[in-house]
Protein backbone atom coordinates (compact mmCIF):
# COMPACT_ATOMS: atom_id res chain seq x y z
CA UNK A 1 0.00 0.00 0.00
CA UNK A 2 1.13 3.25 -1.01
CA UNK A 3 2.45 5.65 2.07
CA UNK A 4 0.47 8.91 2.68
CA UNK A 5 1.84 12.16 2.30
CA UNK A 6 0.75 13.54 5.82
CA UNK A 7 2.12 12.70 9.30
CA UNK A 8 -1.44 13.06 11.14
CA UNK A 9 -4.65 11.66 9.74
CA UNK A 10 -7.41 11.49 12.18
CA UNK A 11 -10.36 10.33 9.36
CA UNK A 12 -14.23 10.07 11.20
CA UNK A 13 -13.73 10.58 13.96
CA UNK A 14 -16.99 10.30 17.02
CA UNK A 15 -17.26 10.57 20.69
CA UNK A 16 -20.19 10.35 22.69
CA UNK A 17 -20.53 10.75 26.33
CA UNK A 18 -23.95 9.67 27.24
CA UNK A 19 -26.73 11.02 24.79
CA UNK A 20 -24.26 14.09 23.57
CA UNK A 21 -22.84 13.69 21.06
CA UNK A 22 -19.16 15.63 21.35
CA UNK A 23 -17.56 14.57 17.74
CA UNK A 24 -19.45 13.60 14.71
CA UNK A 25 -17.17 12.29 11.97
CA UNK A 26 -14.79 15.03 12.10
CA UNK A 27 -11.16 14.88 9.82
CA UNK A 28 -8.33 16.25 10.23
CA UNK A 29 -4.37 15.85 8.58
CA UNK A 30 -1.45 17.48 9.09
CA UNK A 31 1.46 17.34 7.00
CA UNK A 32 5.23 16.96 8.22
CA UNK A 33 6.58 21.00 9.00
CA UNK A 34 3.00 22.17 8.70
CA UNK A 35 1.07 24.54 11.15
CA UNK A 36 -1.79 23.40 10.89
CA UNK A 37 -4.89 25.70 12.67
CA UNK A 38 -7.55 23.88 14.35
CA UNK A 39 -10.26 26.70 14.47
CA UNK A 40 -13.82 26.77 16.36
CA UNK A 41 -16.35 28.35 18.77
CA UNK A 42 -16.31 27.27 22.40
CA UNK A 43 -17.97 23.98 22.07
CA UNK A 44 -17.17 22.82 18.80
CA UNK A 45 -15.41 20.00 19.89
CA UNK A 46 -11.15 20.95 19.33
CA UNK A 47 -10.75 19.66 23.05
CA UNK A 48 -12.42 16.23 22.68
CA UNK A 49 -10.22 15.94 19.48
CA UNK A 50 -6.67 17.18 20.96
CA UNK A 51 -7.62 14.77 23.92
CA UNK A 52 -7.90 11.71 21.84
CA UNK A 53 -5.14 12.05 20.37
CA UNK A 54 -3.50 12.28 23.53
CA UNK A 55 -5.11 8.96 24.39
CA UNK A 56 -7.06 10.87 27.51
CA UNK A 57 -10.32 9.95 25.34
CA UNK A 58 -10.49 7.05 23.05
CA UNK A 59 -12.82 7.46 20.69
CA UNK A 60 -15.82 5.69 19.49
CA UNK A 61 -15.47 5.67 16.02
CA UNK A 62 -12.69 6.65 13.49
CA UNK A 63 -9.13 5.78 12.23
CA UNK A 64 -6.15 7.31 13.38
CA UNK A 65 -2.68 7.13 10.86
CA UNK A 66 0.44 8.54 11.91
CA UNK A 67 2.84 8.55 8.82
CA UNK A 68 0.55 6.08 7.12
CA UNK A 69 0.83 3.76 9.77
CA UNK A 70 -2.53 2.80 10.92
CA UNK A 71 -2.45 3.56 15.24
CA UNK A 72 -4.51 2.56 18.44
CA UNK A 73 -4.23 5.64 20.91
CA UNK A 74 -5.86 4.37 24.01
CA UNK A 75 -3.28 5.92 26.49
CA UNK A 76 -1.23 9.22 26.76
CA UNK A 77 1.52 6.91 27.43
CA UNK A 78 0.53 5.40 23.96
CA UNK A 79 0.73 8.83 22.70
CA UNK A 80 3.47 9.82 24.02
CA UNK A 81 5.55 6.84 22.32
CA UNK A 82 3.83 7.66 19.07
CA UNK A 83 5.43 10.68 19.36
CA UNK A 84 2.21 13.11 20.29
CA UNK A 85 2.65 16.28 22.29
CA UNK A 86 -0.18 18.11 23.81
CA UNK A 87 0.38 21.58 25.36
CA UNK A 88 -2.19 23.01 27.75
CA UNK A 89 -2.85 26.33 29.31
CA UNK A 90 -2.02 24.74 32.78
CA UNK A 91 1.55 23.40 32.03
CA UNK A 92 2.35 19.96 32.97
CA UNK A 93 5.51 20.80 34.99
CA UNK A 94 7.07 20.12 38.58
CA UNK A 95 7.48 23.58 39.80
CA UNK A 96 10.26 22.89 42.85
CA UNK A 97 12.06 20.85 40.12
CA UNK A 98 14.87 22.63 38.14
CA UNK A 99 14.58 23.48 34.80
CA UNK A 100 17.12 20.47 33.19
CA UNK A 101 15.09 18.01 35.63
CA UNK A 102 11.69 19.28 34.08
CA UNK A 103 13.05 18.58 30.40
CA UNK A 104 14.47 15.32 31.39
CA UNK A 105 11.93 14.03 33.88
CA UNK A 106 11.31 11.03 31.76
CA UNK A 107 15.42 10.27 32.84
CA UNK A 108 14.99 10.88 36.31
CA UNK A 109 12.02 8.16 36.66
CA UNK A 110 14.00 5.94 34.69
CA UNK A 111 17.59 5.76 35.86
CA UNK A 112 16.34 6.78 39.31
CA UNK A 113 19.38 7.72 41.37
CA UNK A 114 22.13 7.12 38.57
CA UNK A 115 22.21 10.07 37.21
CA UNK A 116 24.33 12.13 35.48
CA UNK A 117 23.66 15.70 36.55
CA UNK A 118 26.46 17.19 34.66
CA UNK A 119 25.36 15.78 31.57
CA UNK A 120 22.06 16.20 32.11
CA UNK A 121 22.69 19.89 32.96
CA UNK A 122 24.98 20.27 29.58
CA UNK A 123 22.11 18.85 27.43
CA UNK A 124 19.06 21.16 28.59
CA UNK A 125 21.72 23.77 27.68
CA UNK A 126 21.98 22.34 24.33
CA UNK A 127 18.51 22.16 23.78
CA UNK A 128 17.74 25.64 25.07
CA UNK A 129 20.50 26.97 22.73
CA UNK A 130 19.33 25.35 20.08
CA UNK A 131 15.23 26.82 20.14
CA UNK A 132 17.43 30.46 20.98
CA UNK A 133 16.59 30.40 24.88
CA UNK A 134 20.46 30.20 26.17
CA UNK A 135 19.08 33.43 28.62
CA UNK A 136 17.24 30.38 30.66
CA UNK A 137 19.59 28.80 33.41
CA UNK A 138 18.56 24.76 33.21
CA UNK A 139 19.55 24.62 37.16
CA UNK A 140 16.58 27.75 37.69
CA UNK A 141 13.49 26.28 39.82
CA UNK A 142 10.75 26.29 36.70
CA UNK A 143 8.36 28.28 39.69
CA UNK A 144 10.27 30.83 39.92
CA UNK A 145 10.11 31.12 35.81
CA UNK A 146 7.74 33.56 34.04
CA UNK A 147 4.85 31.81 32.18
CA UNK A 148 6.67 32.85 28.82
CA UNK A 149 9.79 30.70 29.81
CA UNK A 150 7.71 28.00 31.68
CA UNK A 151 6.43 27.36 28.19
CA UNK A 152 9.91 27.38 26.52
CA UNK A 153 10.59 24.49 28.93
CA UNK A 154 7.09 22.83 28.63
CA UNK A 155 8.32 22.30 24.47
CA UNK A 156 11.23 21.74 25.41
CA UNK A 157 10.54 18.41 27.31
CA UNK A 158 8.17 17.61 24.25
CA UNK A 159 11.29 17.99 21.88
CA UNK A 160 13.33 15.90 24.57
CA UNK A 161 10.58 12.96 23.85
CA UNK A 162 11.21 13.23 19.76
CA UNK A 163 7.42 14.79 19.44
CA UNK A 164 6.62 15.03 16.10
CA UNK A 165 3.30 16.38 16.38
CA UNK A 166 3.10 19.05 18.50
CA UNK A 167 -0.58 20.12 19.72
CA UNK A 168 -0.05 24.49 21.40
CA UNK A 169 -3.81 25.06 22.97
CA UNK A 170 -4.41 28.66 23.06
CA UNK A 171 -0.66 28.90 23.62
CA UNK A 172 -0.36 33.14 23.58
CA UNK A 173 -3.32 33.53 26.14
CA UNK A 174 -1.36 34.99 28.81
CA UNK A 175 1.57 36.56 26.98
CA UNK A 176 2.88 39.97 26.56
CA UNK A 177 3.38 41.42 23.13
CA UNK A 178 7.24 40.47 22.87
CA UNK A 179 6.95 37.17 24.23
CA UNK A 180 3.92 36.08 21.80
CA UNK A 181 6.85 37.25 18.73
CA UNK A 182 9.40 35.50 20.22
CA UNK A 183 7.16 32.42 21.12
CA UNK A 184 6.22 32.31 16.90
CA UNK A 185 9.88 32.71 15.76
CA UNK A 186 10.28 29.70 18.32
CA UNK A 187 7.41 28.02 16.65
CA UNK A 188 8.96 28.32 12.92
CA UNK A 189 11.82 27.16 14.11
CA UNK A 190 10.08 23.83 15.12
CA UNK A 191 8.40 24.04 12.16
CA UNK A 192 11.62 24.06 9.58
CA UNK A 193 12.92 20.64 11.73
CA UNK A 194 9.92 19.04 10.11
CA UNK A 195 7.47 19.14 13.39
CA UNK A 196 4.25 19.07 12.72
CA UNK A 197 1.86 21.59 14.65
CA UNK A 198 -1.77 22.10 15.72
CA UNK A 199 -2.21 25.46 16.59
CA UNK A 200 -5.26 25.78 18.38
CA UNK A 201 -6.16 30.06 18.82
CA UNK A 202 -9.02 32.41 19.19
CA UNK A 203 -7.46 34.88 18.04
CA UNK A 204 -7.82 35.44 14.14
CA UNK A 205 -4.23 37.80 13.72
CA UNK A 206 -2.50 34.85 15.28
CA UNK A 207 -3.58 31.91 12.71
CA UNK A 208 -3.30 34.47 9.13
CA UNK A 209 0.45 35.48 10.75
CA UNK A 210 1.55 32.19 12.03
CA UNK A 211 -0.56 28.82 9.91
CA UNK A 212 -0.20 27.08 6.83
CA UNK A 213 -4.00 25.10 6.71
CA UNK A 214 -6.31 25.36 9.26
CA UNK A 215 -9.61 23.20 10.04
CA UNK A 216 -12.84 24.70 11.45
CA UNK A 217 -14.97 22.85 13.54
CA UNK A 218 -18.58 23.52 14.65
CA UNK A 219 -21.11 21.57 17.18
CA UNK A 220 -18.68 18.92 16.77
CA UNK A 221 -18.89 18.58 13.47
CA UNK A 222 -16.42 19.03 10.20
CA UNK A 223 -16.81 22.17 8.51
CA UNK A 224 -14.08 22.74 6.32
CA UNK A 225 -10.05 22.81 5.84
CA UNK A 226 -8.08 24.33 3.02
CA UNK A 227 -5.26 26.65 2.91
CA UNK A 228 -4.73 29.59 5.07
CA UNK A 229 -3.46 32.40 2.84
CA UNK A 230 -6.76 31.36 0.50
CA UNK A 231 -9.28 32.16 2.47
CA UNK A 232 -10.31 35.68 4.29
CA UNK A 233 -11.00 36.47 7.83
CA UNK A 234 -14.18 37.22 7.14
CA UNK A 235 -15.19 33.59 5.47
CA UNK A 236 -12.85 31.85 8.23
CA UNK A 237 -14.99 33.47 11.00
CA UNK A 238 -18.29 32.88 9.10
CA UNK A 239 -17.21 29.13 8.93
CA UNK A 240 -16.62 29.17 12.62
CA UNK A 241 -20.33 30.98 13.48
CA UNK A 242 -22.31 29.10 10.74
CA UNK A 243 -23.98 32.62 9.52
CA UNK A 244 -22.76 35.33 7.30
CA UNK A 245 -21.08 37.76 8.80
CA UNK A 246 -21.07 41.34 7.67
CA UNK A 247 -18.39 43.05 9.62
CA UNK A 248 -16.76 42.29 12.49
CA UNK A 249 -16.81 45.40 14.42
CA UNK A 250 -20.32 47.52 14.03
CA UNK A 251 -20.73 51.10 12.96
CA UNK A 252 -20.18 53.13 15.45
CA UNK A 253 -23.49 55.50 15.67
CA UNK A 254 -23.52 56.77 19.16
CA UNK A 255 -23.88 60.35 19.73
CA UNK A 256 -21.27 61.55 21.78
CA UNK A 257 -22.97 63.28 24.70
CA UNK A 258 -21.56 65.20 28.15
CA UNK A 259 -18.58 64.06 30.41
CA UNK A 260 -20.08 61.53 32.79
CA UNK A 261 -16.51 60.37 34.39
CA UNK A 262 -13.33 62.96 34.72
CA UNK A 263 -10.24 61.76 36.44
CA UNK A 264 -7.62 64.36 37.52
CA UNK A 265 -3.96 63.59 38.51
CA UNK A 266 -4.34 60.47 40.03
CA UNK A 267 -2.13 58.44 41.97
CA UNK A 268 -2.11 55.02 43.53
CA UNK A 269 0.70 52.71 44.99
CA UNK A 270 4.02 52.33 42.39
CA UNK A 271 1.54 51.38 39.08
CA UNK A 272 -0.70 54.46 38.93
CA UNK A 273 0.68 58.00 38.30
CA UNK A 274 -0.75 61.25 37.70
CA UNK A 275 -3.27 59.35 35.89
CA UNK A 276 -5.82 61.78 34.30
CA UNK A 277 -8.33 61.40 31.36
CA UNK A 278 -12.06 61.81 30.67
CA UNK A 279 -15.34 59.79 29.33
CA UNK A 280 -18.14 61.23 27.68
CA UNK A 281 -21.93 59.49 27.91
CA UNK A 282 -22.18 57.48 24.66
CA UNK A 283 -18.39 57.59 23.79
CA UNK A 284 -16.03 54.05 24.06
CA UNK A 285 -12.96 54.77 25.45
CA UNK A 286 -10.13 52.69 25.41
CA UNK A 287 -7.23 51.40 27.59
CA UNK A 288 -4.16 49.88 25.80
CA UNK A 289 -0.35 49.41 26.88
CA UNK A 290 1.67 46.56 27.55
CA UNK A 291 1.31 44.21 30.34
CA UNK A 292 2.15 46.08 33.55
CA UNK A 293 1.81 49.77 32.53
CA UNK A 294 -0.88 50.19 35.24
CA UNK A 295 -4.44 50.33 33.12
CA UNK A 296 -6.03 47.54 35.66
CA UNK A 297 -4.55 49.60 38.29
CA UNK A 298 -6.12 53.06 37.65
CA UNK A 299 -9.66 51.12 37.22
CA UNK A 300 -9.32 49.21 40.25
CA UNK A 301 -8.32 53.30 42.16
CA UNK A 302 -11.35 54.60 40.76
CA UNK A 303 -13.61 51.79 41.93
CA UNK A 304 -12.35 52.01 45.22
CA UNK A 305 -10.44 48.74 45.16
CA UNK A 306 -7.11 50.02 45.75
CA UNK A 307 -6.14 53.34 48.05
CA UNK A 308 -6.34 56.34 45.84
CA UNK A 309 -3.11 58.37 47.25
CA UNK A 310 -3.97 61.69 45.70
CA UNK A 311 -5.79 63.20 42.88
CA UNK A 312 -9.71 63.87 41.79
CA UNK A 313 -12.27 61.72 40.80
CA UNK A 314 -15.72 63.70 39.16
CA UNK A 315 -18.62 61.36 38.36
CA UNK A 316 -21.72 62.79 37.32
CA UNK A 317 -20.48 66.38 37.77
CA UNK A 318 -19.87 65.82 41.42
CA UNK A 319 -16.56 64.94 43.38
CA UNK A 320 -16.51 61.46 44.60
CA UNK A 321 -13.76 59.40 46.59
CA UNK A 322 -14.86 55.48 46.77
CA UNK A 323 -13.74 53.42 49.53
CA UNK A 324 -14.89 50.50 48.16
CA UNK A 325 -16.33 48.90 44.92
CA UNK A 326 -19.99 48.55 45.80
CA UNK A 327 -20.20 52.37 46.90
CA UNK A 328 -19.15 52.89 42.99
CA UNK A 329 -21.49 50.06 41.57
CA UNK A 330 -24.40 52.31 44.09
CA UNK A 331 -23.47 55.61 42.27
CA UNK A 332 -23.65 54.16 38.80
CA UNK A 333 -20.83 52.45 37.67
CA UNK A 334 -19.84 48.89 36.89
CA UNK A 335 -16.79 47.01 36.61
CA UNK A 336 -15.93 43.81 35.14
CA UNK A 337 -12.72 42.93 36.22
CA UNK A 338 -9.77 40.96 34.12
CA UNK A 339 -10.09 38.12 37.01
CA UNK A 340 -13.49 36.49 36.00
CA UNK A 341 -13.02 33.97 39.03
CA UNK A 342 -12.03 35.51 41.94
CA UNK A 343 -13.51 39.25 41.03
CA UNK A 344 -16.36 39.00 38.99
CA UNK A 345 -18.31 35.62 39.97
CA UNK A 346 -20.08 34.70 43.14
CA UNK A 347 -18.78 30.70 42.20
CA UNK A 348 -20.80 28.81 45.18
CA UNK A 349 -24.29 30.62 43.77
CA UNK A 350 -26.16 29.92 40.00
CA UNK A 351 -26.37 31.03 36.92
CA UNK A 352 -29.34 33.19 37.31
CA UNK A 353 -28.34 34.63 40.64
CA UNK A 354 -24.67 36.06 39.24
CA UNK A 355 -26.75 37.32 36.67
CA UNK A 356 -28.75 40.02 38.22
CA UNK A 357 -27.19 40.41 41.24
CA UNK A 358 -26.58 44.05 40.46
CA UNK A 359 -29.73 44.72 39.22
CA UNK A 360 -32.00 43.14 41.74
CA UNK A 361 -34.47 46.10 41.77
CA UNK A 362 -35.34 45.37 38.03
CA UNK A 363 -37.02 42.29 39.05
CA UNK A 364 -38.40 43.40 42.85
CA UNK A 365 -41.71 44.97 43.88
CA UNK A 366 -42.62 46.46 46.82
CA UNK A 367 -39.63 44.06 48.18
CA UNK A 368 -40.93 41.10 46.47
CA UNK A 369 -38.91 39.58 43.64
CA UNK A 370 -40.72 38.77 40.75
CA UNK A 371 -39.37 35.06 40.07
CA UNK A 372 -41.59 34.70 36.72
CA UNK A 373 -39.99 38.01 35.21
CA UNK A 374 -36.57 37.63 36.62
CA UNK A 375 -36.29 34.52 34.94
CA UNK A 376 -37.49 35.95 31.78
CA UNK A 377 -35.09 38.52 31.73
CA UNK A 378 -32.08 36.09 32.66
CA UNK A 379 -32.89 33.87 29.94
CA UNK A 380 -33.60 36.27 26.75
CA UNK A 381 -30.21 38.08 27.96
CA UNK A 382 -28.36 35.31 28.16
CA UNK A 383 -29.44 34.35 24.65
CA UNK A 384 -28.73 37.38 23.33
CA UNK A 385 -25.11 36.61 24.57
CA UNK A 386 -25.08 33.09 22.82
CA UNK A 387 -24.61 31.56 26.83
CA UNK A 388 -24.55 27.50 26.54
CA UNK A 389 -25.70 26.40 29.70
CA UNK A 390 -28.77 23.58 31.55
CA UNK A 391 -30.91 26.00 33.44
CA UNK A 392 -30.41 29.23 35.19
CA UNK A 393 -30.23 27.68 38.29
CA UNK A 394 -26.95 25.39 37.39
CA UNK A 395 -24.17 26.34 39.83
CA UNK A 396 -22.18 29.22 37.31
CA UNK A 397 -19.05 26.62 38.36
CA UNK A 398 -20.54 24.37 36.24
CA UNK A 399 -20.09 26.11 32.95
CA UNK A 400 -17.00 26.79 30.91
CA UNK A 401 -14.35 29.43 31.18
CA UNK A 402 -16.25 31.21 28.17
CA UNK A 403 -19.49 31.01 29.26
CA UNK A 404 -18.80 32.50 32.47
CA UNK A 405 -17.30 35.24 31.39
CA UNK A 406 -20.35 35.64 29.98
CA UNK A 407 -22.59 35.36 32.89
CA UNK A 408 -19.70 38.34 34.21
CA UNK A 409 -20.65 40.38 31.10
CA UNK A 410 -24.74 39.76 31.68
CA UNK A 411 -24.19 40.96 35.75
CA UNK A 412 -23.41 44.45 33.87
CA UNK A 413 -25.40 44.73 30.87
CA UNK A 414 -28.52 44.54 33.10
CA UNK A 415 -27.04 47.25 36.09
CA UNK A 416 -28.22 49.85 34.19
CA UNK A 417 -24.93 51.81 34.87
CA UNK A 418 -24.20 55.55 33.62
CA UNK A 419 -20.59 54.21 33.12
CA UNK A 420 -19.35 50.23 32.59
CA UNK A 421 -15.44 49.58 33.02
CA UNK A 422 -14.70 46.33 31.09
CA UNK A 423 -11.38 45.43 31.46
CA UNK A 424 -10.20 42.48 29.02
CA UNK A 425 -14.03 41.86 28.30
CA UNK A 426 -13.37 39.16 25.35
CA UNK A 427 -10.59 37.55 26.94
CA UNK A 428 -11.05 33.77 26.10
CA UNK A 429 -14.18 34.24 24.34
CA UNK A 430 -14.64 32.60 20.90
CA UNK A 431 -14.48 34.88 17.55
CA UNK A 432 -18.64 34.28 17.25
CA UNK A 433 -19.49 35.29 20.95
CA UNK A 434 -16.88 38.56 20.37
CA UNK A 435 -18.74 39.86 17.71
CA UNK A 436 -21.70 39.73 19.47
CA UNK A 437 -19.98 41.29 22.45
CA UNK A 438 -18.82 44.13 20.61
CA UNK A 439 -22.56 44.34 19.48
CA UNK A 440 -24.07 44.34 23.14
CA UNK A 441 -21.28 47.55 23.74
CA UNK A 442 -22.20 49.53 21.00
CA UNK A 443 -25.61 48.96 22.19
CA UNK A 444 -24.55 50.50 25.53
CA UNK A 445 -22.69 53.24 24.02
CA UNK A 446 -25.83 53.96 22.13
CA UNK A 447 -28.14 53.89 24.79
CA UNK A 448 -25.53 56.49 26.77
CA UNK A 449 -23.53 54.80 28.61
CA UNK A 450 -20.12 55.93 29.29
CA UNK A 451 -18.25 52.82 28.37
CA UNK A 452 -14.21 52.13 29.24
CA UNK A 453 -12.22 48.91 27.19
CA UNK A 454 -9.05 47.77 28.87
CA UNK A 455 -7.36 45.84 26.10
CA UNK A 456 -4.52 43.73 25.16
CA UNK A 457 -5.86 43.35 21.47
CA UNK A 458 -4.87 46.27 19.62
CA UNK A 459 -7.43 44.87 17.02
CA UNK A 460 -10.50 45.36 19.24
CA UNK A 461 -9.06 48.90 20.53
CA UNK A 462 -9.13 50.02 16.56
CA UNK A 463 -12.37 48.36 16.18
CA UNK A 464 -14.45 49.51 18.74
CA UNK A 465 -13.35 52.41 20.47
CA UNK A 466 -14.20 55.99 19.94
CA UNK A 467 -10.82 57.29 21.50
CA UNK A 468 -7.76 55.58 23.32
CA UNK A 469 -5.32 56.18 25.89
CA UNK A 470 -2.28 54.93 25.72
CA UNK A 471 -0.03 53.98 28.76
CA UNK A 472 3.63 52.54 30.36
CA UNK A 473 4.78 52.33 33.39
CA UNK A 474 1.78 54.10 35.41
CA UNK A 475 1.75 57.11 33.20
CA UNK A 476 -0.58 57.93 30.35
CA UNK A 477 1.96 58.55 27.19
CA UNK A 478 -0.46 59.54 24.95
CA UNK A 479 -3.85 59.62 23.48
CA UNK A 480 -5.29 58.70 20.16
CA UNK A 481 -8.13 59.56 18.32
CA UNK A 482 -10.53 57.02 15.94
CA UNK A 483 -8.61 58.66 12.71
CA UNK A 484 -5.32 58.13 14.04
CA UNK A 485 -5.54 55.02 16.04
CA UNK A 486 -3.50 52.37 14.74
CA UNK A 487 -0.75 49.28 15.95
CA UNK A 488 2.30 51.25 15.15
CA UNK A 489 1.17 54.23 16.94
CA UNK A 490 -0.12 51.74 19.42
CA UNK A 491 2.82 50.45 20.08
CA UNK A 492 5.36 53.72 19.75
CA UNK A 493 3.38 55.57 22.86
CA UNK A 494 3.25 52.05 24.82
CA UNK A 495 7.18 51.98 24.52
CA UNK A 496 7.47 54.90 25.79
CA UNK A 497 9.09 55.80 29.11
CA UNK A 498 6.86 56.57 31.58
Amino acid sequence: MEKRSYRLEMQGISKRFGGTCALNNVSIKVKPGEIHALIGENGAGKSTLIKILSGAYIKDEGEIFINGDPVDITTPLAAKKLGVAVIYQEFMLAPDLSVAENIFIDRLAENGRFINWKKMRSDAEHILKELGFDNINPEDKVGKLSVAHQQIVEICKCLNRNAQILVLDEPTAVLTVAEIQRFFKLIRLLKEKNVSIIFVSHHMNEIFELCDTFTVLKDGQYVNSGVVKEVTNTQLIQMMIGRELTQMFPQRKAEIGDCVLEVKNLNAGNKVKNVSFMVRAGEVLGFSGLVGSGRTETMRAIMGADKMESGNIFFMGKEVHFREPKEAVDAGIGYLSENRKTLGLLVNQSIRVNTTIASMKKNTKRGFLNHKKEKKYVTDLLAKISTKYGSIEDNVNSLSGGNQQKISFAKWISADCQCIIFDEPTRGVDVGAKVEIYEIINKLAEQGVAVIIVSSEMTEIIGICDRTMIMAQGRVTGELGKEELNEAAIIKMAMKEG
